[in-house]
């Protein structure tokens, strides 16, 4: 593969954003409650760990050694923490958070899968470059029981501090830039809006079609690839079963033979198990480092369509602003060519002021949310097109090794079945041995057939036995029934 080297083994396992902030843990689940209320809850700790000094600004590295925190969350903590995110910084690219499971929750297994989930949903938001600076984000880490309770029944802003409290960024500025103040400016004085039907639209409407139609033509195509790839490790482990019931069946027959042969049987039973025990693990990472990667970029293709939908959300809030405006307008005409509705005009005169204000911080907010979009995007497309990279590099290294393995295992057996010397006059062996012995002078005669015997010394001397064989070569053959006898002269 020109262009595309090969990770060695020290590289299968590569840094990823969210690794940066490991000082993020999610531990300690413990069942609450009873009855409906029964719930698991989580401790979430902090515990970042002062960088080496040169490697961050001094600033930085004095608020790392001051942001221990301590708390305990439920799952629809994280929830809400995530809607919270969506609203707070609309148009962002928002880390998946697993589903809600009402069947089973609380089975050890699901509880283990759903702990490392969280985890990884916490790590990735507090190094997200548009979310790490979010208030809910700091009132969840932060908040007490009673002010967190408050803050998730509070409805508009959530913050639970002064600005002069607000929690320091936990990543190092240059990873994550707050969005540019002259970039904004110059995108409104650069957008004309015209209303085209019931919708607001801009210049930069065809760059998100676009965008849109790229994300949407992703979405398919990498569900096609994720269900290719369940298929594939469904076989694994239906491979795995089946070398475990291959070698099973050999070790019987090995048994059954009791010989050098039964030796060599249960060898090759020995070696389908010990494949069936590689290619049971050989699944269980294809599952991990292959299957569960697509399916976590599927997740946040998905969070992709929702900031995409966000921006439009924004759209139709700005559009209808404009509408109310252009009417409020119409009216106040009205109201002035009017005598004697001076005081109906005064009043129109500062609603309509007010739909004017709106307007305005509609459309800074449908500004704001389609520049975020943008970068959003353009990290998107940067960072999974480097992990997918990475993902099918480590795919086929793991089938290169499993291979190898295969080989290796098959080989070894090849000089033990080799080496096996099946005894001749065992069993069988000598009957046929036996069988294939030169014959000697032969006479069949039926049973039920009586010689004539005239006179003593005619009486010949014979040995007889009584064989249901057909009459060797050599040998006379009377007809006349079965069984017959085979007899022989002594000389």
């Amino acid at each position: 593969m020109a262009g595309m080297p090969m990770p060695t083994h020290a590289e299968h396992r590569r840094m990823k954003p969210e690794d940066a902030a490991l000082h993020i843990t999610v531990s300690d689940p413990i069942q609450q409650g009873d009855g409906l209320n029964k719930h698991i809850s989580y401790r979430v700790d902090i515990r970042p760990q002062a960088p080496t000094p040169g490697d961050l600004p001094q600033e930085v590295i004095l608020a790392g050694t001051t942001m221990y925190s301590s708390v305990l969350r439920r799952y629809s903590d994280f929830h809400w923490l995530y809607d919270r995110l969506h609203i707070e910084r609309a148009g962002s690219i928002v880390p998946p958070i697993p589903d809600k499971h009402p069947v089973g929750r609380f089975s050890p297994a699901f509880v283990e899968e759903r702990r490392v989930q969280l985890e990884r949903f916490l790590r990735r938001v507090a190094v997200h470059p548009e979310l790490a600076d979010a208030p809910s984000l700091d009132t969840f880490f932060r908040a007490d029981d009673g002010t967190f309770q408050a803050a998730k029944q509070a409805k508009g802003n959530v913050s639970m501090m002064h600005s002069s409290q607000m929690m320091t960024p936990m990543y190092p500025p240059q990873m994550g830039p707050s969005p540019k103040k002259e970039g904004l400016k110059r995108w409104f004085a650069e957008t004309k809006t015209s209303m085209t039907g019931d919708l607001v639209r801009s210049p930069d409407d065809d760059l998100f079609e676009e965008i849109q139609r790229y994300v949407h033509g992703l979405d398919t195509q990498m569900k096609n690839v994720s269900q290719q790839v369940s298929g594939l490790v469904r076989k694994g482990k239906e491979m795995a079963n089946g070398l475990f019931e291959f070698g099973l069946a050999f070790n019987l027959l090995g048994q059954s033979e009791g010989d050098a042969l039964g030796d060599a049987l249960s060898k090759m039973g020995e070696t389908a198990d010990r494949l069936s025990v590689l290619s049971a693990e050989h699944s269980d990472q294809e599952m991990s480092q292959f299957e569960e990667p697509l399916q976590d970029y599927i997740k946040l293709i998905h969070a992709a369509k929702l900031a995409l939908q966000r921006r439009h959300e924004k759209r139709l809030s700005y559009s209808t602003c404009l509408a109310e405006v252009e009417s409020k307008q119409a009216l106040l005409g009205k109201l002035r060519a009017q005598i004697g509705s001076e005081a109906k005009a005064y009043s129109m005169e500062m609603s309509l002021r007010q739909a004017h204000d709106a307007a305005e911080v509609a459309r800074e907010d449908f500004a704001t949310v389609s520049q975020r979009v943008l970068r959003e995007v353009d990290r998107f497309k940067r960072e999974k097109a480097e992990e997918m990279r990475w993902t099918v590099l480590t795919y086929i290294q793991l089938q290169v090794d499993y291979n190898k393995r295969m080989e290796q295992i098959w080989a070894h057996l090849i000089p033990q079945l080799e080496g096996v010397q099946v005894d001749g006059n065992s069993n069988g062996g000598s009957q046929q041995q036996q069988s294939l012995a030169p014959p000697v002078m032969q006479q069949q005669v039926p049973v039920n057939h009586q010689p004539v015997i005239q006179h003593a010394h005619d009486i010949p001397q014979y040995d007889m036995t009584v064989s249901q064989m057909a009459p060797p070569l050599g040998g006379t053959s009377v007809p006349g029934g079965d069984p017959m006898i085979s007899i022989q002269y002594r000389e």
